[in-house]
């Protein structure tokens, strides 16, 4: 992701709110501008802070409706700074065996979510929040530049300290506490991350399937993503932009929700306003107070490819699908969770169009229980 966008991102979320139950009250105030077809259950809104983690709160959001939809009996609430833990750990070790010649920085990417949760497992946002004593605020601001400098000044030495991961461990507790405990309590029983991840959560990270849709690489193949903070080398299902948009879609009715990553930083994306559209114009666009009915760009593959081949359509940052809705003029919207608080229209959700979606989308998460037979079958996934 772009680090300027993300230190935007990061100070708009500051400034904001930390958290509401807001699951499926977002459209009755605005019924005259939208109509909510479905909205699938989803945990409160959180605030990620002065921290460039969208893609663990995303992600983890998804993890939480998915508990939701498996019947959780209470909303789950899971410590996302657990997982972004072990995810600079991960970012850690890339970067010392590529000697330095690999991205390190805040960014990342919803498969690593699923990596390392299936590794190193959840656990609670009460057992760990990640936060130092009495701060109410993530504040990661300096932490990379600080994790950067040890691992750099760590590799001008031959041979690298075996005891590196220690160090590391430690400079992230100044800026997130405490290491999290190996073992917990939780309703009355005792688990390790990865007990709690298998018996509580149910999580199971080949339950999920990455999508994305690109003309660079052939349809249907999976291939590696060429994004900076591919860290993982994580692969990707290149699909059809209409399968890309459908499979979302369907997802959604089917009561499935689905982990979104996207350009947010091109003309149209209005969080506070409330809507991410892609008008045909720019004097159809007011970020202040978008026009959901403003005629939108006809999307092709083909246009597509281009903004993402000059640059223009990059990976920027990463929400949770979780309903879908039409507006007056039953133009289709995604309703979307962010993770900068509740201090928008929308109470910390915005709609977004579909032109806008398939214009700025870099990939998706989707539960693979969600993807219709046909697709999984040109998939191999049966």
């Amino acid at each position: 992701m772009r680090q300027q966008l993300m230190t935007c991102a990061v100070l708009l979320a500051g400034f904001a709110a930390t958290a509401q139950e807001t699951p499926r009250s977002i459209a009755n105030p605005h019924a005259q501008e939208f109509t909510v077809i479905r909205n699938n259950a989803a945990t409160t809104v959180k605030n990620q802070g002065m921290t460039g983690t969208c893609w663990c709160f995303s992600t983890v959001s998804l993890i939480e409706s998915q508990c939701l939809k498996n019947g959780a009996a209470s909303q789950p609430d899971l410590s996302e700074m657990f997982v972004v833990r072990n995810v600079y750990l991960m970012k850690a070790r890339n970067y010392v065996k590529r000697q330095g010649a690999a991205q390190f920085g805040e960014g990342g990417l919803g498969h690593d979510v699923l990596i390392v949760a299936g590794r190193d497992g959840l656990m609670p946002e009460s057992v760990y929040s990640g936060k130092l004593p009495g701060q109410e605020q993530f504040d990661h601001s300096k932490m990379a530049d600080t994790l950067k400098k040890f691992l750099d000044t760590l590799l001008r030495r031959r041979p690298v300290d075996p005891k590196w991961e220690q160090r590391f461990a430690a400079l992230m507790d100044q800026y997130m506490g405490a290491a999290p405990p190996a073992k917990f309590e939780y309703n009355g029983k005792t688990y390790t991350p990865q007990e709690y991840a298998k018996q509580v959560v149910k999580y199971d990270p080949a339950d999920y399937v990455s999508l994305t849709s690109f003309t660079h690489h052939p349809v249907y193949s999976s291939f590696v993503l060429e994004l900076p903070d591919n860290h993982a080398n994580g692969s990707f299902y290149n699909v059809s932009l209409n399968e890309l948009i459908g499979a979302t879609w369907q997802a959604v009715q089917k009561g499935y929700t689905v982990m979104w990553d996207a350009d947010v930083s091109n003309r149209g994306f209005a969080h506070n306003g409330g809507y991410a559209l892609s008008p045909k114009y720019d004097s159809l666009w007011n970020r202040q107070q978008p026009d959901p009915s403003a005629a939108e760009v006809n999307v092709t593959p083909e246009y597509r490819q281009e903004l993402f081949e000059k640059l223009v359509t990059q990976d920027d940052h990463l929400m949770h699908i979780t309903g879908i809705g039409k507006g007056k003029d039953n133009k289709r919207f995604f309703i979307v969770k962010n993770s900068w608080g509740v201090g928008s229209k929308f109470e910390g959700y915005l709609y977004v169009s579909e032109p806008y979606f398939a214009v700025n989308t870099i990939n998706v998460v989707v539960p693979k229980a969600a993807l219709d037979k046909e697709l999984k079958k040109k998939l191999h996934l049966l």
